[in-house]
């Protein structure tokens, strides 16, 4: 039996940009430790792929037990370690979107977005808006001042828990709980 397999040209573009830009990264990172005079680690270049391979924001924690069940040997201190080296060479970015827990997202080759988080839920929602940079160049122009990247996130509550008392992204809420 011979099984073909066909690609969608606009697919197969993605995942070459991916495969490219996980090949860049590596580079980068590798680039980073020889300067920096750190150890080249197969659990470093484990970590990194990882990272490069989810979509989205991720906390320490969540990645550590990922990692775990796909039987990486690393340790949660070698997880943060690698996490501080990562945001040092900006290939991975902070945010602390209230409560104390941190999550961090992949920084190379990602486009420039601002956030929306839910109070309740703790949903995080990324959304895009050009005026945003407009305003950003506009300012950095009128102020002379070269702007270089920006931060910009906005706490509320999703409609539909506040309608209904139910959200899909928790286990379980009432209308009272929210007032």
């Amino acid at each position: 039996m011979v099984l073909i397999v066909t690609f969608n040209p606009a697919f197969q573009a993605r995942l070459m940009s991916e495969i490219e830009i996980k090949e860049k990264v590596k580079s980068l990172f590798s680039e980073y430790l020889e300067k920096k005079m750190h150890r080249k680690t197969p659990e470093r270049f484990a970590i990194l792929n990882e990272i490069y391979s989810r979509n989205g924001h991720f906390d320490i924690e969540n990645l550590y037990i990922h990692m775990k069940n796909k039987k990486y040997r690393v340790s949660r201190a070698t997880l943060y370690n690698t996490i501080d080296l990562l945001l040092d060479c900006n290939l991975v970015t902070k945010h602390q979107f209230g409560k104390n827990l941190a999550q961090f997202e992949k920084a190379f080759e990602y486009k420039q977005h601002d956030h929306l988080i839910c109070t309740d839920c703790e949903l995080v929602l990324e959304f895009c808006d050009p005026r945003i940079q407009q305003i950003q160049k506009m300012t950095g122009d009128i102020l002379q001042f070269n702007i270089t990247n920006h931060s910009l996130n906005f706490y509320g509550h999703c409609r539909a828990l506040e309608n209904t008392g139910k959200c899909e992204h928790m286990k379980t809420i009432t209308k009272k709980q929210l007032t």
